[in-house]
């Protein structure tokens, strides 16, 4: 054997440069551009030559002739003395070209297939010893995990496989106008829409969606952002409408993955998403780069992106509407809206002009009122009646609301003063929303109309207001605390009046209505929007979303921000006005709409717009098995069996302990319990003496046949916990 000694650890290759090779770098869009320009041909033919595993012993070799040369010298440059070369210094530098060689041909390699490579091999290296074939570890890099399952003929070693993928039809930028939801086609919330023109994206709104009664422990739910964090270096911005939850709740989760572009928005807005940061990750808010909404005359151009603004009227200062004008179309976006006929300012808005933006005019509009035929009540008229009722009230007056209302509860505190009377605020984001909008000069009102509610027993009854959040039945909110006698100020009493100057969001009737019955019970002094108008919606109706297609004339239509039928309706809407059934679109989540010279089309692929679910500080990590889990402990509950075995035989240790938790109660089931006793020993004791000992074996023994007996016997399926405990 030419080497002897034993095996050493390889180590990976470094990156090796000939030094007869100038190497240019230059700068382009895509990336750097390498060039190699050799001053000096080389005696092998880099196109056929493949890499040379090492030997046993190769290295130590290697390693030991390189230290008998001068320090300043490699191999490469040991003087040319052919009467001193021996066959070991020939094969150091030919392994050592060969090495240079290697990272030239890199690429090219990668190019060409594993049986050319294969044939290839060793076909200009005559007077090279015949070595093993290589083994597997004599490929592996530093890095490589066997769960990679890489495919070192095909791909270049560092290539990122866990990348997720897009759909094909979206992977390279085209010269159209693409429009993707991330949410809010199917639900009431997660409101977050994609626009992609060319390399160039703008996002609308990154907002939350609360979770269905068949999501027990989870907080909120948020727009899925996998499709765009391969490609957040195109995003160039993210536009907030306005700063209610289902449109800015989800912000800080959703900047920090896709590497905190900048933003746009209006003062309110903008304050609102700092400190909901800053209530996520103290610090964060630094990071925010923001790009404030002076007037709504402004115009901002953005990639290629031509964007300005509309005014909008809605339940909140600082609302706008969106328009995005490209060479493929003008949207038209007006985020949450409504027709005030009768404003507080006297000045109506309207839309006609936007029907003079250039055509194809596409608008996406909000259709939660699709399906509503109601009249809405006026601001005035809800204003009007609330002070009444402040205004006669013979003792405390409790006000729930959403904190978010912040024009109302700026009136109701205006009025307050203006009479005498002190107002408590209630609920962390009320509290904050009052603060934000005070030093932003929203709310003017001295500092003595604003008082803790630890403080309200300091005055007369009939002198507090009390304004507080949790009107939708939230367990943990304010309302819901103050009515189960929760609350460590607050004790609701015959004299007081209760209002609740909110509407039922779709899919809370059930619990508002539980809290209503509740309230009823401590005082019959209750208001709400069935008995007298004391909301005004921030949303349109049906006639509104008639009338806006009127003014605006769009050529195309697509119904966003409810649930799926509500924009079915609003297509239905649409088709009664006079548009044709091609001029409107109804979008599912994930669904992409191209619009290129005008025309539209709809892709075939969609981008995943799966839930990503919060729990506590947990994002997303709560799938559809934990969910599952969590929903059949709620129904059924659970029960832990724990058995103590003989390892050698499989025989038990005395009985079983058996523990129910949300299933029975022990005391009163005493001989269901022994008779699950009984069916656990007979499990663990009976069957194939070879796998009586098997862990594994008789935990699955038990949690099915276990909840075959349990559910023969009660009619229910609880989850069975096994706990084996071998000795």
């Amino acid at each position: 054997m030419l080497f002897k000694g034993r095996p050493v650890s390889r180590r990976p290759r470094r990156n090796t440069v000939a030094s007869n090779s100038i190497v240019s770098k230059k700068e382009t869009e895509g990336g750097l551009e390498i060039n190699n320009k050799s001053t000096q041909k080389t005696a092998i033919n880099t196109k056929q030559t493949s890499r040379i595993p090492r030997q046993h012993g190769q290295m130590r070799h290697i390693k030991r002739s390189r230290q008998a040369l001068p320090a300043n010298l490699s191999a490469r440059e040991k003087p040319n003395k052919p009467e001193s070369r021996t066959a070991l210094d020939s094969f150091i530098e030919s392994m050592d070209t060969i090495a240079q060689s290697n990272e030239s041909i890199k690429r090219q390699s990668f190019k060409t297939s594993s049986s050319e490579r294969r044939s290839n091999f060793g076909k200009n290296i005559s007077n090279q010893p015949q070595l093993k074939k290589p083994r597997y570890h004599d490929r592996q890099r530093r890095n490589f995990r066997p769960s990679d399952k890489r495919d070192f003929d095909n791909k270049p070693p560092d290539e990122d496989i866990k990348k997720p993928s897009l759909p094909q039809e979206m992977q390279k930028p085209v010269d159209s106008l693409r429009i993707y939801p991330l949410g809010g086609q199917e639900e009431v919330g997660r409101n977050c829409t994609v626009f992609e023109y060319g390399s160039d994206i703008i996002i609308l709104d990154m907002g939350i969606q609360f979770p269905d009664e068949d999501m027990p422990g989870i907080d909120y739910i948020i727009p899925n952002t996998v499709s765009l964090e391969q490609k957040k270096k195109n995003i160039r911005a993210v536009i907030f409408s306005h700063g209610h939850l289902d449109h800015i709740g989800a912000a800080p989760i959703m900047l920090e993955k896709l590497g905190n572009p900048p933003i746009i928005g209006r003062n309110l807005t903008l304050a609102l998403i700092k400190n909901r940061m800053e209530d996520y990750k103290k610090g964060t808010a630094n990071n925010l780069k923001t790009i404030l909404i002076n007037t709504i005359e402004q115009k901002i151009t953005i990639g290629k992106f031509k964007v300005s603004f509309f005014r909008v009227d809605h339940s909140i200062m600082d609302a706008v509407g969106v328009i995005i004008e490209t060479p493929h179309g003008t949207v038209i976006h007006p985020g949450d809206w409504n027709l005030e006929l009768d404003p507080m300012d006297g000045e109506v808005v309207t839309y006609n002009k936007l029907s003079e933006l250039p055509s194809p005019r596409i608008l996406m509009l909000e259709s939660l009122g699709a399906t509503s035929n109601k009249t809405r009540v006026p601001v005035k008229t809800t204003l009007a009646n609330l002070e009444k009722l402040i205004a006669g009230a013979s003792g405390r007056i409790i006000i729930g609301t959403f904190a978010s209302q912040i024009e109302r509860i700026k009136n109701l505190l205006e009025y307050a003063e203006k009479i005498g009377k002190k107002v408590a605020l209630d609920g962390y984001s009320m509290r904050v929303n009052v603060k934000i909008s005070q030093e932003l000069g929203y709310i003017k009102i001295h500092k003595s109309t604003l008082i803790g509610v630890d403080q309200i027993h300091q005055y007369p009854e009939n002198k507090i207001i009390i304004l507080c959040t949790g009107a939708q039945g939230e367990s943990n909110a304010v309302f819901a605390r103050i009515v189960n006698n929760n609350h460590r100020f607050i004790k609701i009493n015959k004299n007081d009046t209760v209002v609740f100057s909110s509407s039922v969001i779709p899919g809370n009737e059930a619990v508002i209505q539980k809290l209503k019955d509740h309230i009823y019970h401590l005082t019959e002094k209750v208001i709400h929007s069935e008995t007298m108008d004391i909301h005004s919606s921030g949303h349109s109706n049906r006639a509104d979303i008639q009338e806006i297609l009127r003014q605006i004339k769009p050529d195309y239509f697509l119904p966003v921000y409810s649930y799926y039928y509500m924009l079915v309706e609003a297509k239905r809407l649409a088709l009664a006005t006079g548009m044709k059934a091609e001029q409107v679109y109804v979008l599912d989540n994930g669904s992409v709409i191209e619009f290129k010279k005008g025309h539209p089309k709809l892709l075939k692929e969609k981008v995943n717009t799966d839930y990503i679910m919060v729990d506590g500080l947990g994002v997303g990590d709560i799938t559809n098995v934990v969910l599952r889990d969590r929903q059949v402990m709620a129904e059924d509950g659970m029960i832990v069996v724990i058995a103590t075995i003989y390892s050698k035989n499989g025989q038990m240790v005395g009985n079983p302990d058996i523990i129910s938790r949300g299933f029975i109660y022990m005391k009163d089931n005493k001989d269901l319990i022994e008779a699950t006793r009984k069916k656990v020993r007979e499990i663990v004791e009976t069957g194939d003496t070879r796998t009586k000992a098997d862990e594994n074996f008789i935990k699955n023994k038990i949690r099915n046949d276990l909840g075959q007996f349990l559910s023969q016997k009660t009619q229910k399926r609880p989850m069975v916990l096994p706990v084996i405990i071998k000795v």
